[in-house]
């Protein structure tokens, strides 16, 4: 009996442990204007250094153009533009973030990168919700670190989103 009573609470603490694991998760910080995201870092690949990008015809705004990553042709969006800032500039600070959403690679030009942050889970807050016509909901929190505030974004539903016609939602959404 003490046995099973044992392995019963090996098995609680292990539970208690995962959770505890699932709740903490590492982003990738970066600016945006005047404004601090974070994205998951499982979905980042690398981070580049701006280049001009080679220019598709007809393109929306926000697609910058194509580069070639190693034989890979990668489509470029500039975040900036994507989400409405103010004030695009290109220069020594901006980069771009190479991504991998859903086994497609693509590049996300952003102000700076600013580093990586190990978040628990109870310091995500939920996104606020907003009865005007912007469009939130790849906000997946807000997260205060000290003096930060940190717009935590579900990068794969923003890039694969199908205003941005970079994939086939229809393969997406399998």
């Amino acid at each position: 009996m003490d046995m099973r009573n044992d392995a019963q609470h090996i098995a609680r603490h292990d539970s208690a442990r995962t959770t505890a694991q699932k709740a903490a998760a590492e982003f990738l910080t970066f600016r945006l204007g005047g404004e601090e995201y974070g994205i998951d870092i499982l979905r980042v690949q690398e981070i580049r250094s701006y280049e001009e990008p080679t220019r598709i015809a007809n393109a929306p705004h926000f697609i910058k153009g194509v580069v070639n990553l190693r034989g890979v042709i990668v489509p470029v969006v500039d975040l900036r533009i994507k989400l409405g800032c103010d004030k695009v500039e290109y220069n020594g600070f901006t980069v771009v973030i190479v991504l991998n959403v859903h086994g497609r690679v693509v590049g996300a030009v952003v102000d700076s990168v600013s580093d990586v942050l190990e978040l628990a889970g109870d310091l995500i807050k939920p996104a606020p919700e907003m009865n005007t016509n912007v469009d939130t909901t790849f906000i997946t929190g807000i997260a205060s670190v000290g003096e930060r505030m940190l717009i935590l974004m579900d990068i794969e539903s923003l890039m694969s989103s199908a205003d941005m016609g970079l994939m086939d939602t229809s393969q997406v959404l399998q």
